[in-house]
């Protein structure tokens, strides 16, 4: 499950993983647009994160510690003319080549499910 809540500058994205061990994890973003840093929680450990728009594209960027290693996360959010789809990519950090598209979920679904997007 993946659902999004945006309202002009406040950004919220909730993420449900589903692991093949039956094993569920819950991941809670909340980003500002105006490039101010916030933090968030990821795997119990603290994120520093910044969203700030390049044109009609979003850039989220984050930096984690992990051990002895400082990871880069860098993600290209552009939705669709149609405003349909939303294709998040990561170009140019740590998790760069990975793409997911994300489609809108028809009416029915938004109101049975609380998905926003």
């Amino acid at each position: 499950m993946h659902r999004i809540e945006h309202r002009e500058p406040h950004l919220n994205q909730e993420i449900l993983v589903a692991q093949a061990d039956g094993n569920e994890q819950h991941l809670i973003f909340n980003y500002n647009t105006t490039g101010d840093e916030t933090t968030n929680r990821i795997g119990g450990k603290t994120a520093r994160t910044r969203a700030l728009w390049d044109g009609n594209e979003l850039v989220i960027e984050s930096w984690l510690e992990i051990l002895d290693r400082q990871l880069h996360f860098k993600d290209h959010w552009s939705l669709s003319d149609d405003g349909e789809t939303l294709t998040m990519a990561h170009r140019d950090d740590d998790l760069a080549g990975q793409i997911v598209v994300h489609d809108k979920a028809p009416l029915f679904l938004v109101h049975r499910s609380g998905v926003v997007t």
